[in-house]
């Protein structure tokens, strides 16, 4: 049994300098940043937000601020690709934002009511009912976690399911159909205490194969031996319950580990999807062999829709996909309607086949033949249920970057007309997404213009000077759109929900540059109705300028990033401003897209967590998201020339800030956050571009992840000289600057394990670099306490302060 229990963070050094080299792990108490930080880490977060199914009232969230280091250091499982607190049978607090209070707000005015809770109270998992009544959440007790339910017309909540949920897997509970209660995974009633796993093995743990191709990618928190195995089999065996709002609840079938359920539209029928032994140790549990049936509401089986096998030998391309039925649904549009997808390519996407996917369908009560409802030439990538004539499924294809969108019509199955077709990075064309409502069963399906042919979309709508968001209609026999509203110049406004038929009343949410988001009501023949009122929850930072820079790569893409600069800072008085360059790199199939350009200036930009752009308030200029294109155009894979494009985009990216005069050569740091840190070291290595860098969260060698990362599909042993190439690990020898190094003592990201970080640092540490490598306990891939967002904050000021903004102050690393 694995928990996590540390309290402060552990920082290890080597400095060039030999009267300074200290090479023993030192334990450091919990640093604050320099002020206004602390404060702007310290301010109450802005409510949350959630419009009704019906479209007559907002529900409004009170958010927790960040965690303590001391909720972090409950106990914690991790098991099979998950992590839980024991004490409860939910997510580990890492992975829970808390709410502590709610209130009800009617769309057409009116004061919000709050709804009252016990002291102390905090809950997650909210879900609005079908009919906009009531809104459910589980709240959390010493003893584990209870349904609760706050009802609308009097803005009071109730307990209605003791302290017995099993939210393991997640939520835990969804609501029925009718509004009348919700299906519950419970705790089983007789489950005893948790087994003991503290005695003596009674052998070793053994895997083998037996010639069988089985690539696996490096996940996370697996099972590890028969005491995992014992705990997952204890912790996320659940017990369906159907909980109603008035009345007893009810069991439904024997008790299992349920991965998955959900009710019919018609609310006669549960699909289930069970995980069964042998588990294993090499894959997460929705891998592990197990059952997807479909049962009538007392559990019995009506159907068998796949007996699914261990799936350890996906091949690794990323359209690859497991064989036999998958992504099993409920039609949202029809009572009882099964849907799911089966390969026709074996799941390996290097399989020359005209058809990829096929989309099954089967009607209650599933005794009959499953029905095409179209064969597809790439991946099935989700459909979107209108009517008995219309759906919209999505395909997608990885190594091209396109996709499709094709109209089906469910009542005559078996053929499609596509009508999007296009490469899904480019953000300048994209048609915008097909809008949806929930209809009664509470169920997301096509919102139609009233005529029924036209659908409403939504898209970014995504320019050179901005993004402006729009509403219009897709004409469902032509593919065409017209815009019928879009936001303002200067302002960025994004519909989240249509208050009448026509498109005409809307309920948006609305910023710019100097005014926070805030939910409105926008009638396009008339008034505008605020909603909400939250104000700038960092106003220490009203004073930053920021503005969209654009430059050039030497092979001619297109870059850009966004330029912020320190309140009151001017150019011609003050020179130029010690720099941090923050970026990540994404690969891209066309020049042309991977050099769009999209302004960001109608956005309100304030920091949280442990954003880099805190450095705003210590007086450094900031190149944030420079664009690190890596292209790979005509077939060619972008990473066989990773090293050269990114050195290209770096070196243009300080071009820029130079000639412009707010920056100079030798202050300008490098740094990013997982594939960024990644990044940060390989520019460290193969340029001298930066004077330090800061590297959180990242991997540095890749024959540790040898079934692929990122965007890279080849195994080590189809690429290795690229796997070699870009790990900055083979050049530790070449890094002549100095880096920071931090990373979560529990990363839970796929392929950044900490020993990534503890590695490079020992490789740097040998070759004799100045660097500096600080482990925050209990932490994940991103950081939640407090006292560590704090602290990461903190050591990133002190390095910069010490190498590019005060280089003679005391040696970077001193205490």
């Amino acid at each position: 049994m694995r928990l996590m229990r540390h309290v402060a963070p552990t920082v290890l050094m080597l400095f060039a300098t030999p009267v300074l080299a200290q090479t023993a792990g030192s334990a450091l108490t919990y640093q604050q940043p320099p002020a206004p930080i602390a404060d702007i880490l310290d301010a109450r977060p802005t409510p949350g937000a959630s419009v009704s199914p019906d479209q007559k009232t907002l529900v409004l969230f009170q958010r927790s601020n960040l965690p303590t280091i001391a909720e972090l250091a409950e106990p914690m499982l991790r098991l099979a690709g998950y992590r839980i607190n024991p004490r409860n049978n939910g997510p580990a607090n890492s992975r829970i934002s808390w709410v502590t209070g709610l209130s009800f707000q009617s769309i057409e005015g009116g004061a919000a009511r709050a709804v009252a809770l016990p002291e102390g109270a905090r809950f997650t998992g909210a879900s609005w009912s079908p009919d906009g009544r009531s809104v459910a959440f589980l709240m959390d007790q010493p003893e584990g976690m209870a349904l609760w339910v706050a009802d609308v017309g009097t803005a009071t909540a109730r307990e209605v399911f003791g302290a017995r949920v099993n939210a393991a897997t997640g939520a835990g509970m969804s609501w029925l159909p009718n509004s009348s209660g919700l299906l519950v995974r419970a705790v089983p009633a007789d489950r005893g205490a948790a087994p003991d796993v503290t005695a003596a093995p009674a052998g070793p743990t053994v895997a083998e194969s037996g010639g069988r191709a089985a690539a696996v990618r490096t996940y996370q928190d697996l099972l590890a031996d028969a005491g995992d195995e014992a705990l997952f089999a204890h912790y996320f065996t659940a017990q369906l319950v159907v909980v109603p709002l008035t009345g007893e609840a009810r069991r439904i079938g024997a008790p299992g580990v349920i991965l998955g359920a959900s009710v019919s539209p018609d609310g006669r029928y549960l699909l289930q999807t069970t995980a069964r032994r042998p588990f294993s140790y090499v894959v997460p549990a929705r891998l592990f062999p197990g059952d997807v049936v479909v049962t009538d509401m007392d559990g019995r089986v009506v159907h068998e829709v796949a007996d699914l096998p261990l799936r350890d030998n996906i091949p690794p391309p990323f359209d690859a996909v497991e064989t036999g039925p998958r992504a099993a649904q409920w039609r949202a549009d029809t009572p009882s309607t099964l849907v799911w997808v089966e390969a026709q390519d074996g799941g390996d996407p290097r399989t020359p086949a005209t058809v990829r996917d096929r989309v099954l369908m089967l009607d209650a009560p599933f005794n009959g033949q499953a029905t095409t409802l179209i064969d597809l030439p790439e991946r099935y990538a989700g459909v979107t249920w209108g009517r008995s004539d219309v759906a919209v499924v999505n395909t997608q294809w990885f190594n091209t970057r396109h996709e499709t969108r094709s109209v089906v019509d469910p009542s005559r199955p078996g053929a499609g007309r596509v009508i999007v077709d296009r490469n899904y990075q480019d953000r300048y064309n994209d048609p915008g997404s097909i809008a949806t409502e929930a209809n009664a069963a509470g169920r997301e399906v096509i919102q139609f213009t009233p005529d029924g042919s036209r659908v409403f979309v939504e898209g970014d709508g995504a320019t050179r000077e901005g993004e402006y968001p729009f509403l219009g209609t897709l004409d469902l026999s032509t593919g065409l759109t017209e815009r019928i509203w879009q936001s303002a110049s200067g302002e960025y406004e994004t519909v989240i929900g249509l208050l009448d038929e026509d498109g005409r009343r809307l309920v948006t949410v609305r910023e710019s540059r100097t005014e926070p988001a805030n939910l409105r009501v926008r009638d396009l023949d008339g008034d505008v109705t605020p909603l909400t009122s939250f104000p700038d929850p960092a106003p220490q930072l009203a004073g930053v300028t920021q503005q969209l820079i654009t430059y050039t790569r030497d092979d001619g893409v297109q870059l850009s990033g966004t330029l912020y600069l320190p309140a009151g800072y001017d150019k011609d008085r003050d020179g130029p401003l010690p720099l941090l360059m923050w970026a990540y790199p994404a690969e891209f199939t066309d020049a042309a897209v991977a050099g769009q350009v999209v302004d960001t200036a109608n956005r309100f930009v304030r920091p949280g967590g442990s954003s880099h752009l805190f450095l705003l308030t210590q007086g450094y200029a900031i190149l944030d998201n420079p664009s690190m294109p890596i292209v790979g155009a005509d077939g060619t894979e972008p990473n066989d020339t990773y090293i050269e494009q990114l050195a290209a985009s770096a070196k243009a990216a300080v071009d820029a800030v130079v000639g412009m005069g707010v920056a100079e050569r030798g202050r300008i740091a490098v740094g990013g956050h997982s594939y960024g840190a990644f990044m940060t070291a390989n520019l460290l290595a193969h340029t001298d571009l930066f004077a330090t860098g800061i590297a959180r969260s990242g991997a540095y060698n890749r024959t540790l992840t040898p079934f692929g990362f990122q965007a890279e599909q080849r195994t080590y042993w189809q690429a290795p000289e690229t796997y070699n190439e870009m790990s900055p690990f083979a050049y530790a020898d070449k890094v002549n600057e100095p880096i920071l190094l931090i990373h979560g003592e529990a990363d839970d990201n796929q392929g950044t394990f900490p020993i990534q970080s503890e590695r490079f640092y020992a490789a740097l540490k040998g070759n004799g670099a100045t660097v500096r490598y600080v482990v925050l306990p209990l932490e994940a891939h991103g950081y939640r306490a407090r006292e560590s967002v704090g602290h990461t904050l903190w050591e990133m000021t002190r390095w910069l302060d010490q190498t590019i903004k005060n280089p003679t102050a005391p040696a970077v690393g001193s205490q």
